[in-house]
């Protein structure tokens, strides 16, 4: 007699990864709003299909790697594929080409296509370039970005693959940018892998033509005990970051430079202390930023620091116990993270208290996850906390010059992005006050524009 179902070694691996599937957290209920906008449900999973040939390029992303530097990256399901791009200036001209590498990955019963990442250059700035992937399909485009200020970032996290996260990249992709900026959770997928294929042909026409830079969210870790223990298969497998290129041994952290400013994309779910090699990377990487050459410095991570919100309290603070310090000293200016599925824009802050030398803290997790929106916030409101708001959006900050950038909250607001919150920053590089003593963390207050933050 055969053995029942349940004593296969895959049945409950496979049991789990399908309740994952077919019964998808639900959203918090709301308490005590405090506006007339009326907050919608989450939307449904928007599966995107594959509609090209097995030897086609599928999931194109593109991403910096290194000063003058891109890395393309696309699946395609033929194995024998070639990993190249060529690319030019002109459409259907191409005048140079690169070879890179390529990669696969199994998880349970799924097998990955030939995953495909080339780094291509060196590129001029602001500059146009026209590639095809593998010899095969179509041709895709990207813009460079500037070498100098003006840049523009977009900042989304927890995006996912529903009908709001349709809605957020169309209005994201209704005005130019130069850097899409996402930290962490990205497709959703938890465990599924075939979700992480559709999520790359999703988010296709917007990745491969603005950089993405992206960092884990908890969405990634897709552990499971003794099978998977480390984690992060798939994720790293798809979305590799420019880790190497900025001294670090692991891709769930690493920094990137880019037209003046210093960007640190943060891991929240490895190991973060004191004696951790993210720790001492993050203390090396700061020691050597130059404020000169990049006055603006911006940090992302996913489960944020600060946050008044009743989801997730509390989950980050292991971690800012950790390495708050670190960026206080070397007086980073923004700090941006997703997890909780709300908007949240904090004052300077360093160690629980507002704090005109510490960074500005928000949080962005609201993106277009299935799970909802996170309605419920801590009432009354604490002082540190200038705005908040339970919708989905995606915010744009654009570095104006060395001193100066403004930040701005966009609501999905019906067909239109609608402007909720914004703030004009002024970089710590410029506030003389904040530079007297760097090494200590006492608090200490000292003096600011209160037009500006």
């Amino acid at each position: 007699m055969e053995n029942p179902i349940w004593k296969n070694p895959h049945f409950f691996p496979l049991l789990l990864t399908c309740t994952f599937f077919l019964f998808p957290l639900q959203p918090s209920l709301s308490a005590g709003l405090q506006d007339d906008y009326i907050r919608q449900p989450p939307r449904k999973v928007v599966v995107a299909p594959h509609l090209r040939s097995k030897s086609d390029p599928q999931q194109v992303h593109a991403s910096l790697a290194g000063k003058e530097y891109m890395r393309i990256s696309w699946v395609t399901d033929e194995k024998d594929v070639a990993s190249k791009v060529e690319y030019g200036k002109v459409s259907g001209k191409y005048e140079a080409m690169a070879v890179g590498n390529h990669t696969s990955y199994h998880y349970f019963f799924y097998s990955s296509g030939k995953i495909h990442h080339v780094k291509i250059g060196p590129l001029e700035p602001a500059t146009t370039y026209y590639y095809r992937c593998g010899g095969h399909g179509p041709e895709f485009s990207f813009k460079t970005p500037p070498q100098t200020f003006p840049i523009e970032f977009v900042v989304v996290g927890d995006l996912g693959q529903t009908e709001w996260t349709a809605s957020t990249l169309s209005h994201v992709d209704s005005k130019d940018y130069d850097v899409f900026l996402l930290p962490g959770d990205l497709s959703y997928a938890d465990t599924q892998q075939p979700l992480w294929d559709s999520f790359g042909r999703l988010v296709e026409p917007y990745a491969s033509r603005r950089p993405w830079m992206v960092t884990e969210g908890n969405h990634e870790i897709e552990t499971f005990p003794i099978i998977y223990p480390h984690g992060f298969k798939a994720y790293n497998a798809r979305w590799l970051m420019p880790y190497q290129e900025s001294g670090s041994t692991s891709n769930l952290y690493y920094s990137f430079d880019v037209a003046g400013s210093h960007i640190i994309m943060l891991g929240s779910y490895t190991d973060f202390d004191e004696d951790s090699a993210q720790y001492k990377w993050l203390e090396s990487d700061l020691r050597k930023v130059d404020r000169k050459k990049t006055p603006w410095v911006i940090a992302l991570l996913h489960a944020p620091w600060y946050n008044t919100n009743l989801a997730h309290k509390g989950e980050g603070e292991s971690m800012r116990k950790a390495m708050e310090d670190l960026l206080y000293r070397a007086r980073v200016d923004v700090v941006f993270a997703g997890h909780v599925h709300a908007y949240e824009r904090f004052t300077r802050i360093y160690n629980n208290k507002a704090d005109p030398c510490g960074p500005v803290y928000i949080t962005i997790g609201d993106g277009g996850n299935r799970e909802g929106l996170a309605l419920m916030f801590e009432n009354p409101t604490p002082e540190v906390s200038v705005y908040r708001e339970p919708s989905f959006g995606h915010g744009r900050l654009r570095v104006v010059d060395e001193s100066r950038a403004h930040w701005s909250w966009h609501r999905n607001n019906g067909s239109d992005p609608f402007v909720a919150d914004e703030v004009w920053l002024q970089s710590l590089t410029t506030t003389k006050s904040c530079w007297h003593n760097t090494a200590n963390t006492d608090g200490s207050k000292s003096k600011v524009n209160k037009d500006e933050l």
